[in-house]
């Protein structure tokens, strides 16, 4: 009989003598969400239908009845159970309803010229020129949704990114790690040789209980393999995601797709691999086979117009055919950076990272006049309609608790074929409301107004962008730092690359096997600057560039007390998880605290310059000295980092002055 399957959650013992393809340090990286480990297990959840869902959750109305979401005379979302009759968005309302006679046809909840709250109105359809869509009711759903899936996950050990209103990224990397150790406990051993490099035991379970997943079907010598650890961490994956999706369904009514891999890129193919209200799981090896049956143009970032050059240019959107094709023929017509990335992007290679600090950059209101409006007071009633949506978005936001908060308000007007647009900032030292908006707006439009010839108006917008994090007192020093876009996958050094191996980054892109040392981002401060200093006077170093490659296992005897010792798991940001194994190859210097490799050992020390700097801001001085950047530091970006020291310079978005003294 098999082993007991991971599933169990019961602990199986590592006796097989084989060795896995995986490593201790791979399995390490697992906790701090590398994003080049072949064990990372990210999940995309995608609701069913949502708008559609919404409205029937909303009405009570039964899920075999066949709905859509209607705006004016068409259609923006349509049910499964309407899907059957051969209704799509292409569908105006008429003609849906002579498809399928049953149709319920909901309108979207709209504003109406002069009231100051959206609202549900039977007869919404029949006044286009005096409502405007109010999406509000859905956004309020994808709220308490994502509230959910965050409650149901443990709270340091999330990673949780919204990409749109009905759909979600995890990195589950960090949860899988834990879950691993814990039914795995010989996992936590360290190495005999206390190498890092050394390759796990490898599983003793000779078949994984899938449940109800779905899983790509794999040729019968793949699927005749033993399950090796990739295998077991999308299992453990899939048991996580399958208790989200019921919490979601039984808690709010939804129900929703998921897709499991260890990529954004593939996971999100997977949660639309067979909708509705099921979840797929592609393993390692079946990412290949998985994508020779997906067309490009459904690929991430694929979808527009890079996606119809490719079809243009290679004449076909087959993702097998395009892998038949050599690099050095696809950067011939694509040039080397979009090539890298098309050719890592079709095999299924993608490292880019779960972000959960995405955040939008701007708030639009808009209304189209058909027929076109006449007069100042017609506008101005839109106006304060549009200032109530976006006031309620900037809510959502946390405009009141001051965590963000926009700099500008932009007003567009058009008429005879022609925009005109002003513009203005918002002071964030001013009350923001509802009515603040609406006054912006007044001013802004007066002003179009002065110019004459601007009737009658066929469209205005209104808009609000700029974000800036709230400040309060002191900034920590990430707000020094602008994260790094994220880039392709990496160039290969020639342009023959074997099946299965992943092309390299161009050179020219900045590279993160270079030094990756905390002092390219300093030079010498002067003492009396207090820049960098939090309100506790605890210096705060964020969002660093991550390290990915690096092993972050550590010696016991390094940890020091929480009050921030050299081998303190608290004194920066390499920490390890609680239940890894200890070993340790390099010593500090300076402590003797133990690590496992020069990158952990980097890390320790980049904690003792920062405490360096945070004692030496201790110390009163009038002494002033320019900074000079590290040698790395100014190899990468040496004009606009000197132009960042330049008291003078032009401050780059989500930045603000510092004062001193």
């Amino acid at each position: 009989m098999p082993s007991p399957s991971p599933a169990s959650g019961a602990s199986s013992p590592l006796r097989d003598a084989r060795r896995s393809r995986f490593t201790y340090r791979q399995l390490a990286q697992l906790a701090t969400y590398g994003t080049t480990t072949p064990l990372r297990v990210i999940a995309h959840i995608d609701l069913d239908a949502f708008y559609a869902q919404c409205e029937m959750v909303r009405l009570g109305i039964p899920e075999d009845k066949p709905l859509a979401v209607q705006q004016w005379q068409g259609l923006i979302a349509i049910n499964y159970p309407a899907r059957k009759w051969q209704i799509g968005r292409h569908c105006d309302v008429a003609e849906a309803k002579k498809l399928c006679p049953e149709l319920i046809a909901q309108h979207v909840a709209t504003w109406r010229e002069g009231d100051d709250k959206w609202a549900y109105r039977e007869d919404a359809a029949a006044n286009i020129a005096t409502d405007k869509v109010s999406l509000d009711p859905y956004r309020l759903q994808s709220r308490r949704i994502l509230a959910l899936i965050k409650d149901c996950l443990p709270k340091d050990l999330q990673k949780v990114e919204k990409a749109s209103i009905d759909e979600v990224f995890l990195d589950l990397s960090a949860q899988v790690h834990t879950e691993l150790l814990r039914r795995f406990p010989e996992l936590s051993t360290a190495p005999s040789s206390g190498d890092s490099a050394q390759h796990l035991p490898f599983p003793s379970a000779a078949a994984l209980d899938w449940q109800t997943d779905n899983l790509v079907v794999l040729e019968e010598e793949q699927e005749a393999l033993d399950p090796d650890w990739d295998d077991v961490v999308m299992l453990v994956g899939s048991e996580i995601v399958r208790g989200v999706r019921a919490q979601i369904r039984e808690r709010l009514g939804y129900t929703c797709s998921a897709g499991i891999a260890n990529s954004k890129l593939v996971s999100k193919l997977g949660s639309a691999y067979k909708k509705p209200n099921a979840q797929t799981v592609v393993r390692s090896r079946a990412v290949l086979p998985f994508l020779t049956g997906i067309k490009v143009t459904k690929m991430r970032n694929l979808g527009g117009k890079l996606g119809d050059q490719v079809v243009s240019i290679f004449n076909t959107e087959s993702v097998k055919e395009l892998r038949d094709i050599p690099l050095d023929q696809i950067k011939a017509k694509l040039g080397d950076e979009t090539a890298v990335w098309l050719y890592n992007t079709i095999r299924g290679v993608d490292h880019s990272e779960v972000n959960s600090r995405t955040q939008i950059k701007s708030m639009l209101s808009a209304k189209s006049f058909r027929p076109s409006i006449n007069t100042p007071e017609q506008a101005i009633k839109w106006l304060r309609i549009f200032a109530g949506d976006i006031y309620s978005r900037l809510v959502e936001e946390g405009i009141l608790e001051h965590k963000r908060w926009p700099r500008t308000i932009n007003l567009h007007h058009r008429h005879a074929g022609q925009t005109r647009s002003k513009q203005s900032p918002i002071s964030p030292g001013k009350a923001l409301d509802e009515q603040a908006l609406f006054n912006l707006a007044k001013d802004l439009l007066h002003q179009i107004m002065a110019e004459g010839d601007v009737w009658p108006c066929a469209n205005l917008s209104l808009s609000v962008g700029g974000f800036e994090e709230g400040v309060k007192g002191n900034m920590a020093i990430g707000a020094f730092f602008k994260k790094r876009d994220e880039v392709p996958p990496p160039l290969p050094p020639t342009d023959t690359i074997p099946e299965g191996r992943t092309a390299e980054q161009p050179s020219k892109k900045h590279r993160l096997d270079e030094v990756r040392s905390i002092q390219r981002f300093f030079a010498k401060r002067p003492a009396g600057d207090a820049a960098s200093l939090g309100a506790n006077g605890q210096l705060h170093v964020e969002q660093l560039p991550a390290d990915d490659t690096s092993s972050f296992w550590l010696d016991h005897g390094s940890e020091g007390a929480d009050t921030g010792g050299p081998g303190s798991r608290s004194s920066h940001n390499t920490t390890g998880p609680e239940d890894s194994a200890q070993f340790a190859i390099y010593a500090c210097a300076r402590c003797k605290a133990g690590f496992s490799d020069e990158v952990s050992l980097q890390s320790h020390q980049d904690w003792h310059f920062a405490k360096d700097i945070q004692d030496s801001e201790r110390v009163p001085s009038t002494s002033s000295q320019q900074p000079t950047p590290s040698r790395s530091h100014t190899s990468r970006s040496s004009g606009s980092a000197s132009k960042r020291g330049r008291g003078g310079s032009k401050l780059e978005q989500g930045q603000s002055r510092l004062k001193f003294g």
